[in-house]
């Protein structure tokens, strides 16, 4: 039962009650896990660019860029605390013993923590930690010199050095060059100035961040933009948005009764990324590429995610047009049978749009409706990397509870896994998802869509938290590339495995890809 001071608290977020109510629900029944029918593969599901293609793009996407509002999209909101995990762990445990140096020194896994410390000076932010600790008269090599590595550590990590722990991904120090270190932010504006320059020469970016990060996210835009206008001959327009309180979500405990703070006030979480889609739909925009802060190489490695940004934005503008001609004549109910086929066709082989069992049965005026409905939705094209034993999601065929088949980017958390047959069909995955979207949610009229219409509210998921102690279920919204985007038209490409290159672990930029040429 929700109390009076409950509701204020739900109304106060700019929460409706009936959506709390929903998310119980949820809670209580669970969710209707995906399908899996058949991975996606080139041909069936993934197109594969040829070279000529690819070409053509590189050549002409300015020409075919000309007028068009583009916008590149980047979620940088979560803090990068994960990054530094085997950092902290080690920190709590390492008392410079015998015995811990013995285990310390026998660890040569480029994933450990001895594999950070012996590559100290390899990492873009060693010349800034290096004048930190000259400030309080310690330095990195007599630390390394007496095995106090937790001091070390702490300097990366803590207030009183690079505060590290506390940053987002977009404000640490990724790759190093002869003028200077760029933080991930930085590289994400140079870029911008290539593929996300309209015909002015204004590149458009925005950053979703955490509220609590804002000022430091300002100051160093301010500080960095100037440079990269000079050196590009552009004007950024960067702008800033938080997750919107109002996508919270409660948690409740092991009985799906509402979990309470000490002062029995409700617990609300973030909803997840799926929660950006709010963040996503108010943009204006023609074109919006969308790409993860962390997902960044330096320049020497660039020019493949150049050429495919390109290549996936030439291709999304040209698969736009035709379906808003194609709409155009569907509209007026005048289509002759001739121009009904094409369209099908198009529908089938170009947009990998499966039509449902009733389809061929119909009247030709109900398979114009259908068609209709089936191309008026927001598009997106998404890259996709061969997989090479990547965890995570990628591209399925997907049958919905309505029957029909589907292509969606699925997550691991979306899978019954202990189902053998969907088990398996999972593993043969062929590719994997990096986060390379280039997308538009214009209508044929001009109009923008409501993304909120095309939501599959049954993509969202539970996870089992803890607080102060005691074990809580949180629920996260459908993520912004699988279940918010659900039933958009979703073309998925081939993109070259050298254009995603996360730094998920902080021994992540010790790679070749990170490292200076």
């Amino acid at each position: 039962m929700l109390s009076d001071k409950d509701i204020r608290q739900i109304i106060s977020k700019g929460i409706a009650v009936s959506a709390i109510e929903k998310q119980l629900e949820s809670f209580r029944k669970g969710f209707f896990g995906l399908k899996l029918v058949a991975p996606a593969s080139v041909p069936d599901g993934i197109k594969r660019f040829n070279d000529d293609e690819v070409k053509f793009a590189s050549d002409h996407y300015q020409e075919i860029m000309y007028g068009k509002r583009i916008v590149k999209f980047v979620p940088a909101s979560g803090a990068a605390s994960r990054m530094f995990k085997s950092l902290y762990a080690f920190r709590e445990k390492y008392r410079s013993t015998e015995k811990d140096l013995e285990n310390f020194n026998n660890d040569k896994n480029e994933d450990s923590v001895f594999w950070f410390i012996d590559r100290i000076k390899d990492f873009a932010f060693y010349n800034e930690l290096r004048k930190k600790m000259e400030v309080n008269e310690m330095d990195p090599d007599g630390c390394i010199a007496r095995h106090d590595y937790n001091t070390l550590i702490s300097f990366v990590l803590d207030e009183d050095g690079l505060n590290y722990g506390s940053l987002p991904k977009a404000l640490i120090q990724f790759h190093d060059y002869p003028d200077g270190a760029r933080t991930a932010a930085e590289e994400h504006l140079i870029e911008g100035a290539v593929y996300a320059k309209d015909s002015n020469s204004i590149v458009k970016i925005h950053f979703t961040i955490s509220p609590e990060h804002a000022d430091e996210f300002n100051s160093h835009i301010s500080e960095i933009k100037g440079k990269y206008e000079q050196r590009f001959g552009v004007r950024y327009d960067i702008t800033f948005s938080v997750q919107k309180p109002s996508t919270d979500t409660v948690a409740v405990d092991e009985n799906n009764e509402l979990f309470r703070e000490r002062d029995g006030d409700l617990l609300f979480r973030p909803g997840g990324h799926g929660a950006l889609i709010e963040n996503l739909n108010v943009l204006e925009a023609d074109v919006i590429f969308i790409k993860n802060i962390d997902n960044i190489v330096p320049d020497w490695q660039r020019e493949p995610t150049y050429i495919y940004k390109k290549t996936i934005g030439v291709y999304l503008v040209e698969i736009q047009k035709k379906i808003n001609e194609y709409l155009k004549l569907l509209e007026t109910g005048k289509v002759s049978d001739a121009e009904l086929t094409d369209i099908i066709d198009y529908s089938r082989e170009t947009l990998f749009i499966r039509f449902n069992g009733e389809f061929d049965r119909m009247e030709k005026t109900g398979r114009i409706n259908y068609i209709y409905h089936k191309l008026n939705r927001p598009v997106r094209v998404c890259g996709m990397v061969k997989n090479e034993g990547d965890t995570g999601g990628g591209p399925f065929w997907v049958k919905a509870k309505n029957g029909e088949v589907t292509l969606q980017v699925v997550e691991t958390s979306q899978i019954d896994l202990m189902d053998k047959e969907q088990e398996i069909i999972f593993r043969s995955a062929t590719h994997f998802n990096p986060v390379d979207i280039a997308c538009s949610f214009i209508d044929y009229k001009g109009n923008n869509f409501d993304l909120r219409q095309f939501i599959d509210e049954d993509a969202g998921f539970i996870s089992t938290k803890s607080k102060d102690g005691r074990t809580l279920k949180a629920l996260e919204l459908p993520g912004l590339w699988n279940g918010s985007m659900a039933d958009w038209i979703s073309v998925f490409v081939e993109v070259p495995l050298i254009t995603f290159n996360p730094v998920k672990v902080i021994n992540d930029l010790l790679k070749k890809e990170h490292q200076p040429a």
